[in-house]
């Protein structure tokens, strides 16, 4: 099955900060849910597929201007799983299930 390795930084300016949160801003959930389903869709080859979010956890918040590794492993079942690391550090996991071909 297929894995894959994207890097993106989140940028200083990203539009989700404003009110999360003032004084120490942080990457929402979803917006790491966001890029991994991106990056999966481009490992697929697939763009605009309707995800199913089977699993998700949060481990430690990411601020502006970090460097992260998404990491993708698609399962014989379809679904692929995910892992984001800012250096050495599991910021989330989970997996994502795309709709049958």
């Amino acid at each position: 099955m297929a894995e894959a390795e994207f890097h993106w930084t989140v940028p200083v300016d990203h539009p989700a900060f404003p009110g999360h949160f003032p004084g120490r801003p942080i990457v929402p959930g979803v917006v790491l849910l966001d890029r991994a389903i991106l990056f999966a869709e481009e490992m697929l080859g697939r763009p605009g597929l309707a995800w199913q979010v089977g699993n998700a956890k949060f481990f430690s918040p990411v601020g502006p201007e970090e460097a992260l590794t998404f990491l993708l492993n698609q399962k014989t079942s379809g679904a692929i799983a995910f892992t984001v690391r800012a250096g050495d550090r599991d910021v989330a996991a989970g997996s994502l299930t795309p709709p049958a071909p």
